[in-house]
């Protein structure tokens, strides 16, 4: 599993080269918006491990306080045309304005068009409690925040460019 390197907390993290390869399958205003949401999640959650998975049909980061992807809090995805800021237990989280996509048992997400979309009130606010909700599923979590990649397997569907 290849490591790349982090900054510390109170300061911007790089983007893994690895990452930049993967999202280059997908179009650009894909890559601008996943890396626009990657920042608000680091943002939000400075001290968060970055596990980066090139998927099957999507190239995922998820972040969690232990390093470990059942205590993730949220994840973004890439998709052909579009972005997901998911919440891990979003099913649990308050979502007054009704913003939250999904029916599953746990999972929840928000659906980014545009960069702006990031910057809506209430997406804010749901991220804010999933980095709450996140911290209180961890007792102890690595001593220094880092992205790591993770090996997956198979063939890729990749959007047609």
């Amino acid at each position: 599993m290849a490591k790349s390197s982090t900054k510390g907390a109170h300061k911007k993290r790089g983007v893994p080269t690895e990452l930049r390869e993967f999202l280059s399958a997908f179009p650009p205003t894909v890559t601008e918006l996943f890396l626009a949401a990657r920042r608000v999640v680091l943002s939000a959650a400075p001290d968060a491990n970055e596990l980066v998975y090139d998927a099957y049909n999507a190239v995922t980061s998820a972040y969690t306080f232990s390093g470990r992807l059942k205590e993730a809090f949220c994840h973004v995805a890439a998709y052909s045309s579009h972005v997901n800021l998911g919440f891990n237990r979003g099913a649990e989280l308050t979502d007054p304005t009704g913003s939250l996509l999904g029916s599953g048992a746990k999972i929840r997400h928000v659906r980014i068009i545009t960069a702006s979309d990031l910057r809506a009130p209430a997406i804010r606010s749901l991220l804010r409690a999933a980095v709450l909700q996140g911290r209180g599923w961890v007792v102890k979590g690595p001593a220094k925040p880092t992205s790591s990649i993770r090996p997956t397997t198979g063939r890729k569907r990749r959007p047609a460019q």
